[in-house]
């Protein structure tokens, strides 16, 4: 950090938070990730790393309940255009496939967009396992942000590798415990499901989930306790009949392990706080609800050992990657104060 910053003028142009860090001294690496291939819905997200870096810019770097934030050593990478790319020439071969899906196609038919699609997210599964293990050799803490929410599948095996045992976070919208959506294997709709191959994550605690389909249900039924999952409609329930969000955070916590990663989709909130994320639904956490929760993890004791920040889709006004650029904010400083 530089001595003559000053957290109380402009920041360095070009870097996140626009603070003086580069990535060599940071302590934090945030992995920007443009690809959005099997999005379902509306397109953006891969957007979204250049639209939270500017946005960024914008955060005054004081934190009510952490010392001295502006001193943080976080830094996000260059942003890979040659990824953004491969990611629109695949989209394209994706969107024709869902398009003929919705016309009555079957999968089968469609197996050589698939088959090409499959290796190629494989591919950037592998890249970025590879890239996070190396930062994580380094000894400094890796977070990603996508990009729709297949992105952060590689930084979970690197921490699969480091980790005998940890458990997710996951704030979102669905459950993504797909086997595959629409014939891809890594869609955004599977994220949680290939996660749980990975012995090392104990636990998976799912909060504010509120569209799910039948196979996601039996498949968390038959977890044995593996995954649990806070409803949205039982925390409103529980909301509305007297109960506190800060005991509802102490049951949320208490569900995970020492290590814990966070995994958060931004359609986790409530949809006019993210509009124009690919599949907006009803309900959701309020913002100062996922970073009160984000507090309580902390002040447990537990320690965040790498998070996701996924499916922001920027708009015109802005206000989508101003609200992704502060959770990405409040999940930096939270993960740097539990280290």
């Amino acid at each position: 950090m530089s001595e003559i910053f000053d957290p109380n003028g402009l920041g360095v142009k070009g870097n996140l938070f626009g603070l003086a860090v580069d990535q060599t001294e940071a302590q934090l690496i945030i992995i920007p990730v443009p690809w959005e291939v099997t999005v379902s819905s509306h397109e953006g997200t891969a957007n979204a790393p250049h639209a939270i870096l500017k946005a960024s810019t914008q955060i005054d770097l004081h934190h009510h309940a952490i010392d001295n934030a502006w001193k943080s050593s976080i830094a996000m990478l260059p942003i890979s255009n040659e990824l953004k790319n491969e990611s629109k020439s695949l989209r394209l071969r994706a969107k024709s496939h869902i398009q003929a899906l919705e016309e009555g196609a079957t999968i089968e038919s469609g197996s050589v967009f698939t088959k090409k699609i499959n290796e190629a997210s494989e591919n950037l599964n592998i890249y970025i396992k590879n890239l996070s293990s190396q930062y994580h050799k380094e000894g400094k803490l890796v977070g990603v942000v996508g990009g729709d929410h297949s992105t952060p599948l590689g930084l979970l095996r690197a921490l699969a590798t480091k980790y005998d045992r940890f458990g997710i976070l996951q704030i979102d919208a669905h459950a993504d415990l797909r086997k595959a959506f629409e014939g891809f294997t890594n869609s955004h709709g599977s994220i949680m499901y290939n996660a749980l191959k990975l012995p090392s994550i104990a636990r998976l605690v799912q909060v504010a989930v509120r569209d799910v389909c039948q196979e996601e249900i039996h498949m968390i039924d038959r977890s044995m306790g593996r995954v649990k999952t806070f409803f949205d409609q039982d925390l409103k329930a529980r909301l509305y009949e007297g109960d506190t969000w800060k005991a509802i955070c102490t049951e949320i916590i208490k569900e995970l392990p020492n290590y814990v990663y966070i995994s958060f989709d931004i359609d986790g909130l409530d949809p006019k706080l993210c509009p124009n994320t690919g599949t907006p639904v009803p309900g959701g956490l309020e913002f100062t609800q996922a970073t009160y929760l984000f507090q309580e993890l902390v002040m447990s004791g537990r320690k965040i050992i790498g998070f996701d920040l996924c499916e922001v889709a920027p708009s015109t006004n802005e206000w989508d990657a101003n609200v992704g650029a502060r959770i990405l904010w409040e999940l930096s400083q939270w993960t740097l104060a539990s280290a």
